[in-house]
């Protein structure tokens, strides 16, 4: 497995398979595993080349010795980006992983970072009872908070790899690695707010998808079909799924998605021309 030393001289790994540009850099959310990209990546990595990260100190990518941030992340994404040679990277991110996305957007430039894909984020001003959480998992109500968590993660969800990931992997992660996220989760949002005004801030505009299940909320929908109204540049697909883990419910839906992207179909991803998926009304 290739790897590269960041920050600390922690080891950073991730897989490297596929030929093609631009290249598909996939960025796991925090106490998550590249394991989520599982069904995804045999997809993408038919046309694309494909960088499929561990996040440090999850997976199989080392913590470091000491605590680490969002900032701290962000430079081991860049040393992979950097190590694999790539001249293009479209970073394509799962929930809050989107605020590498948009960083790496700033820090590499347009031309390097041509594209973004959001998987499953809450991209405007985010809700109060959010926020709540986010102050529960940085308290002794941490895990009751993680668990109600994952109770509304897969509420009439049957999909086995999805119950995995969250009942399994996501379980094994410590009260240190959940109230770390939750730090930077909501320092993020005190920096950027709305992630659709920090992207609409972005020059010159990146053309970015957003293809997500949860929440099923039409109100969130409609607020998104308007700003890519005002802003063409800006897609959004509700997916036919139900769990916070689209890429591993349908990921052909969402490997659809993304190539229509950047193969710069943008007509298809704006009317829904892809398989199985028709239109926002």
């Amino acid at each position: 497995m290739p790897e590269v030393r960041s920050t600390g001289g922690a080891r950073i790994r991730y897989d490297d398979v596929g030929e093609g540009e631009p290249t598909l850099l996939f960025i796991p959310g925090w106490c998550t595993r590249r394991d989520v990209f599982a069904s995804l990546v045999p997809l993408c990595s038919a046309r694309h080349r494909v960088l499929c990260v561990d996040l440090r100190g999850h997976g199989e990518s080392e913590p470091g010795e000491d605590d680490f941030d969002s900032g701290t992340v962000l430079e081991d994404l860049k040393a992979v980006v950097e190590a694999s040679g790539a001249k293009q990277v479209v970073p394509v991110t799962v929930s809050h992983a989107g605020f590498w996305g948009l960083e790496l957007r700033r820090e590499l430039g347009a031309e390097r970072v041509p594209q973004l894909v959001l998987l499953d984020w809450i991209v405007t001003e985010p809700p109060p009872p959010f926020l709540a959480t986010l102050r529960g998992l940085m308290s002794e109500r941490w895990g009751r908070t993680r668990d109600a968590l994952f109770k509304e993660w897969t509420r009439g969800v049957e999909h086995e790899d999805v119950l995995r990931v969250i009942h399994e992997d996501m379980l094994e992660f410590s009260e240190e690695m959940w109230a770390r996220a939750a730090r930077e989760i909501a320092a993020a949002y005190a920096r950027e707010g709305a992630p659709l005004r920090a992207l609409a801030g972005l020059s010159p505009p990146t053309p970015t998808l957003h293809l997500y299940a949860q929440p099923d909320a039409h109100d969130y929908l409609e607020t998104q079909v308007a700003f890519g109204v005002r802003h063409p540049w800006f897609h959004v697909m509700k997916l036919p799924a139900v769990s916070h883990l689209p890429s591993l419910e349908v990921p052909e839906l969402v490997a659809a998605g993304i190539q229509a992207l950047v193969s710069g179909r943008r007509t298809a991803v704006r009317t829904g021309d892809l398989p199985g998926l028709s239109p926002p009304r």
